[in-house]
């Protein structure tokens, strides 16, 4: 259950409006690392933890704190919106440049959609989708690609502290760019203590058993002239499973150059013959194999 308290956690009060600042500002909203992003990233993440306790609270704590966010940036946008123009002319446009600058630079969905509100959508107008947020069930992964998402949102603030002189707007950005200093430390050291509690390594490794145990330690060259065998990475110790990183210069491919089988004559791909013949396919084929798959999974047969 969530309850709402009217009180902003910040002040979100521009000194005077500006519309194409406001159109700017979307960014940190809808954009692909906004507010809505780790909004959603952090509950959903939360929802899905299986771990009663610590790690599942933090989740959903910080994911509560960017709803906040959210609520921030768009009472801030929706002032800077404050006396923007709602209906005019070309004419009246041309006789007034200071009119015709504000029509040039501000998003005009803010008057159309929004009503002079902010809206769902980055600073181009695009509306934000779910297809941003990472939510995999591994609190690992999961750590860090908030860290990378916090780093990112932080950036793209940063950048827009730098292209506003108002007081108003810059006091709230320095909130957030706290804010986004300390998130990015909490996922850090949330990794930290998965390692601490024996529930990750380093990296994300599960079936390292399986996986090739040459090519978990070699680094590939693909150009003769490169300098990157004289990093870290290529020389030295692995992190995980302690053993001496080799380098593979040049890089050796395999021996499949890649040929795919003959098309189905009824898709009608442009082919020459080369490889034969191509099998009509079927929907029925397709049916037929799909529930061989499933039969293979349920009796666990190869």
């Amino acid at each position: 259950m969530y309850r709402h308290v009217k009180n902003l956690q910040f002040a979100a009060k521009p000194e005077k409006p500006d519309a194409v600042y406001a159109m700017k500002l979307q960014e940190l909203i809808g954009g692909q690392f906004g507010e809505l992003t780790v909004t959603m990233q952090y509950l959903f993440q939360g929802w899905n933890c299986r771990i009663p306790g610590k790690y599942k609270d933090m989740l959903l704590d910080i994911g509560t704190e960017e709803i906040g966010h959210v609520e921030m940036i768009s009472t801030m946008i929706a002032r800077l919106l404050e006396g923007a123009p709602n209906e005019t002319t070309e004419k009246a446009a041309a006789v007034n440049p200071v009119l015709g600058a504000v029509l040039g630079g501000m998003n005009p969905q803010h008057a159309i959609l929004a009503g002079g509100g902010a809206t769902p959508f980055n600073s181009q107008g695009v509306p934000w989708n779910t297809g941003y947020i990472v939510a995999s069930g591994n609190l690992l992964a999961d750590f860090r690609s908030n860290a990378h998402a916090e780093a990112q949102g932080r950036l793209q603030t940063s950048r827009l502290y730098n292209m506003s002189d108002d007081p108003g707007v810059r006091a709230m950005l320095k909130f957030n760019l706290a804010r986004d200093t300390w998130h990015q430390q909490q996922w850090l050291l949330g990794i930290e203590q998965l390692q601490e509690d024996g529930l990750a390594d380093i990296v994300e490794d599960s079936n390292f058993e399986n996986e090739d145990k040459i090519q978990d330690h070699t680094y590939w060259v693909f150009d003769e002239t490169s300098t990157a065998t004289e990093g870290r990475w290529a020389q030295g110790r692995t992190l995980v499973d302690d053993q001496e990183i080799l380098v593979q210069n040049p890089a050796v491919p395999s021996d499949d150059i890649g040929l795919l089988p003959p098309p189905d004559p009824k898709l009608y791909a442009t082919y020459d013959g080369s490889q034969g013949r191509g099998k009509p396919g079927t929907a029925a084929g397709g049916t037929a194999q799909g529930i061989a798959n499933v039969v293979k999974k349920v009796t666990g047969t190869d």
